[in-house]
């Protein structure tokens, strides 16, 4: 007989099925031990390897009696230890199903076995077997939930001890004079002790815009979207504004309102780098100066314009009254990906809401299930981890990192094989990988510019079809609409009084610090809020 191997990974997921066979023994000792002998040539070899991997005490005798009690911080530890040892247990006891298997495999298509038995005998034998393997494919899922249950129950241990992002800045004291937890014989009610949590409060109508916000590079256009001929009009924290190529082909921007009787200049043209009045023909350079009033005397006119540059395919703006920062940020794509779609869209919606749902994959299962989530199933536990004071991270167990980028991007990269269907479990394990970039520009209270830029590392041949873009708008715009239908309704709600943020729960971590960042900001507080409780923990 030849000896096999069984990977380490998959003993954390194989079966466990009842069965004995004459070439290899399994014997109960005391104290719930399993001690295997494996017969080679007839001979029973005691010593032999596997002994020592069996050879190991069934924890199910020693559970801890917690059930209906509060846990402090040690009892929880070792309940977690040991789901952490029965894992173990049970994963050495499912190797031991499967070394038995191979050994009913062996004794079934033994070439010897011919000599002495019939087809019929032979044929019903393969069928038990069939039985058996259908047993064990069912035990491999009960062997995988059960160690992802542990997992799940971990990770959610580490979300109370570490994500305490909403607590009250007045930390109470715990009374000195109880007992600590780890001598006490008795359970103790962690609801006396626990620190008091405050809820966000995004509630009644969106306040005007706090200067502070205004003081930002905002990208508000694609570069291939404005022609030298062309205008795009926009609207920037309720302000309107419009935005044309100037004679040295830079772009500019100015207010949309003709100085001289309030016309919407984006109604006119582009001439010769100016933007041209369609109600008295009067001419407009990017920097606002009038430089042609027809039929009259030239007058010294000049309407406001904003600080606008161009820089890797998008046209920014900074809408603010401070000084403009010296550097504009990069939203390039990782290297090795090709921008396959750019799309802008103007949505009914404020952009901070829009920003919640960003910034939240927990709810894809449930609201994209006719998209790009059809077919997803609802895991246990979803967990957003991010660094310490980080406004970016990776999603568990989806295969997506993600990251704010102030004041208004959200950038991600998902792991991809195909439409619908994610791989892996991080975006480093993915083979191909889909990046996407969503801007939301402020227009107004209950408006939203939406630029949208789709980017792959596979497939090249895709920006090579005819008609592409306009698929791929339809499907960028089926995936909003799901979420729009939703979000309108918080708006409306919010507008009304409800608090669209009453109760945060642990996947809601970037969303919540995107808010806290916004809030810190507002109130001009450099410090933001998580960043303080992490670096006290550290002190």
């Amino acid at each position: 007989m030849n000896a096999f191997a069984i990977p380490t990974a998959t003993a954390l997921s194989l079966p466990h099925s009842i069965f004995k066979s004459p070439r290899l023994e399994v014997r109960k000792g005391a104290k719930g031990k399993f001690r295997v002998f494996a017969v080679f040539g007839g001979g029973v070899d005691k010593k032999n390897l596997w002994g020592a991997l069996f050879d190991v005490e069934d924890p199910r005798s020693k559970v801890p009696q917690y059930k209906g009690k509060f846990l402090d911080a040690c009892q929880a530890l070792e309940v977690a230890r040991y789901d952490i040892q029965y894992c173990d247990w049970r994963a050495r006891q499912d190797v031991l199903t499967i070394m038995l298997l191979h050994e009913k495999v062996v004794e079934v298509l033994n070439p010897l076995a011919r000599d002495y038995k019939s087809i019929g005998t032979m044929k019903k034998e393969l069928a038990e077997l069939q039985e058996e393997l259908s047993q064990a494919h069912r035990q491999v899922h009960i062997s995988e939930a059960r160690v992802s249950a542990t997992l799940d129950k971990l990770a959610y241990m580490e979300e109370l001890v570490n994500d305490r992002l909403l607590q009250d800045r007045s930390v109470t004291e715990v009374d000195q004079t109880s007992p600590p937890p780890s001598t006490s014989t008795q359970s103790v009610d962690v609801g006396k002790r626990r620190i008091p949590r405050k809820n966000l409060d995004v509630s009644g109508p969106v306040q005007p815009y706090p200067p502070r916000l205004k003081n930002f590079w905002y990208p508000v256009a694609f570069s291939t979207d404005l022609n030298d001929d062309t205008m795009i009009p926009i609207e920037c924290f309720e302000e309107p504004w419009v935005i044309f190529r100037g004679k040295d082909g830079k772009p500019g921007c100015v207010q949309n309102t003709c100085a001289h009787r309030a016309c919407p200049l984006h109604l006119g043209s582009v001439n010769e780098g100016r933007i041209h009045c369609p109600y008295h023909g009067w001419e407009y350079t990017t920097d606002g100066k009038c430089e042609k009033m027809p039929s009259t005397r030239l007058l010294s006119v000049r309407i406001k314009s904003l600080p606008c540059f161009e820089q890797e395919g998008m046209i920014w703006i900074w809408p603010g009254n401070d000084p403009p920062a010296a550097t504009i940020p990069s939203l390039l794509p990782p290297s090795g990906f090709e921008v396959h779609a750019q799309i802008v869209m103007e949505l009914p919606v404020e952009h901070g809401l829009l920003l919640d749902n960003l910034l939240d994959l927990a709810h894809a299962p449930f609201t994209h299930t006719s998209t790009f989530a059809k077919g997803w199933s609802v895991p246990s536990l979803v967990k957003f981890l991010t660094p310490s004071s980080g406004l970016q991270g990776y999603w568990d167990p989806y295969p997506i990192d993600m990251e704010f980028r102030p004041p208004c991007m959200v950038l991600s990269t998902i792991g991809i094989s195909k439409p619908g269907k994610l791989e892996g479990q991080n975006t480093k394990q993915c083979a191909t990988h889909l990046h996407q970039l969503h801007v939301c520009l402020p227009s107004s209270k209950q408006k939203t510019r939406l630029l949208y830029r789709m980017s792959l590392d596979f497939a090249p041949v895709l920006k090579h079809i005819p008609f592409m873009h306009h698929l791929w708008r339809h499907f960028a715009q089926q995936v909003l609409n799901e979420d729009l239908r939703l979000v309108l309704g918080q708006q409306e709600r919010m507008i009304n009084g409800a608090n669209v943020w009453n109760a945060p729960v642990s996947y809601d971590k970037l969303g919540v610090r995107y808010r806290l960042w916004r809030d810190a900001l507002e109130r001009g507080v450099k410090q933001l809020p998580f960043q303080q409780i992490e670096r006290n923990e550290e002190d």
